[in-house]
């Protein structure tokens, strides 16, 4: 009988368990665009307003998704002036957030660059990540600079996701904004299904009249089938160019009076 953390744990009892499909998300955005709030919210149901917008983390979370766990993983990055240094998402990441906020336009042109990285990526990767655009901050809604239609324009333009929510209020849309990425990853799995060979090789009986055509003998041994290649078509799943609003009303806007600031460094514990 071993212990771990206090708790009793008698060793070879539970069976072993097959690992958990993994999802890996990565947040992207300007400062203040509001990733870490929204990371936060999902993971603990609350909402810190300030942090430290230097530090970079990846958490994970074991997420139940239509009825299917998955390890979900998050990253929830730190470019201080737009995409710099890409790679250690782009390698990483089954699905992306592209996040900004809709009271800072800055913010929203901002996006657009990190949506033009990702289309280059695309072009050059064989494995497609599905991409979301967020426009976060909903309950500053009376202080809007970018409108839905504008962000939506975005999205069908780059061919992902629309959702707009609140990381000040609502739980379950931020919830369900990371669902759909997971949701989103799966439906690309099963479009693209392990590659089959292009080029497939029958063997046939020689044909009588085949006499006047003499095979080759490779090393003393003649080859009596005809190798015939067969070209299988294969036809691209076009990818989905839909934008989605997804609004979460609330009933009242976050105050513009300054809040007592509460700094977490993203490296945080909660109990």
């Amino acid at each position: 009988m071993s212990s771990m953390f206090g708790k009793p744990r008698a060793s070879g009892e539970r069976p072993p368990q097959s690992p958990l499909p993994e999802c890996n998300v990565a947040i992207l955005g300007c400062r203040g665009a509001g990733k870490s709030a929204l990371t936060v919210k999902f993971l603990t149901k609350r909402f810190i307003s300030e942090y430290d917008p230097n530090l970079e983390d990846t958490y994970t979370s074991e997420e139940l998704v239509d009825q299917q766990p998955v390890l979900l993983k998050v990253m929830d990055t730190a470019d201080q002036d737009g995409p710099g240094n890409c790679e250690r998402y782009l390698c990483w990441a089954s699905a992306f957030l592209v996040v900004y906020s809709i009271d800072d336009r800055r913010s929203f042109e901002g996006c657009q660059r990190y949506l033009e990285v990702l289309a280059l990526h695309k072009q050059g990767c064989q494995r497609r990540c599905p991409v979301l655009l967020l426009g976060n901050k909903l309950d500053m809604d009376q202080y809007r600079q970018v409108p839905s239609a504008e962000g939506m324009s975005l999205a069908s333009r780059f061919g992902c996701l629309f959702h707009e929510v609140s990381a000040c209020q609502d739980f379950t849309g931020v919830q369900h904004v990371f669902h759909e990425a997971v949701r989103a990853v799966r439906r690309q799995a099963e479009w693209n299904p392990p590659a089959r060979p292009l080029l497939i090789t029958e063997e046939r009986l020689c044909p009588p009249v085949a006499a006047a055509l003499a095979l080759p003998t490779h090393h003393g041994l003649a080859t009596c089938t005809f190798n015939t290649l067969s070209t299988v078509n294969y036809k691209e799943i076009p990818s989905v160019a839909q934008a989605k609003l997804v609004t979460v009303k609330s009933s009242r806007a976050q105050s513009k009076r300054k809040a007592p600031t509460l700094t977490l460094l993203k490296g945080f514990k909660i109990f």
